[in-house]
């Protein structure tokens, strides 16, 4: 995300610039949204005592699907991609705003991806059951 935020930031072009009036306003909004989210996803996974490390999903011990998991099943990648559309506000340009479908792409194919096979592998028709019923992202 961090990584992303510094893309969008360096490939501002001030051709691609345009006017957001209540900018700041806009992106507070979606950063207090996105901190809800985010922290209430945490929060969840520490109640059930599993790993929040999304590089070690097979350390899962416990399937969320309580909370703001019974709408998303990535409320943390909701949440970051909610920050960079705040990012992407205050930015304020059209090459900036392009970044995010690419960063939803990114996580689709090398982060989320993996990471429900995991799942899969370790909760089996749990698993494909909410699967089936929540949305990736909403």
């Amino acid at each position: 995300m961090a990584a992303c935020a510094l893309v969008m930031w360096l490939i501002a072009l001030p051709a691609l610039d345009f006017t957001l009036p209540g900018r700041a306003v806009i992106a507070a909004v979606f950063f207090i949204v996105a901190l809800v989210i985010g922290l209430s996803a945490v929060l969840g996974f520490r109640r059930a005592k599993t790993t929040v490390n999304p590089l070690n999903p097979e350390a899962s011990t416990a399937l969320v699907t309580s909370g703001v998991f019974r709408w998303t099943r990535n409320p943390m990648y909701l949440a970051m991609l909610l920050v960079l559309l705040a990012w992407a506000c205050i930015v304020s340009n059209w090459a900036a705003l392009a970044m995010l479908p690419l960063f939803v792409a990114y996580l689709n194919r090398f982060q989320i991806g993996p990471e429900e096979r995991a799942l899969q592998a370790r909760f089996g028709a749990e698993f494909e059951s909410y699967r089936r019923k929540v949305r990736r992202w909403l």
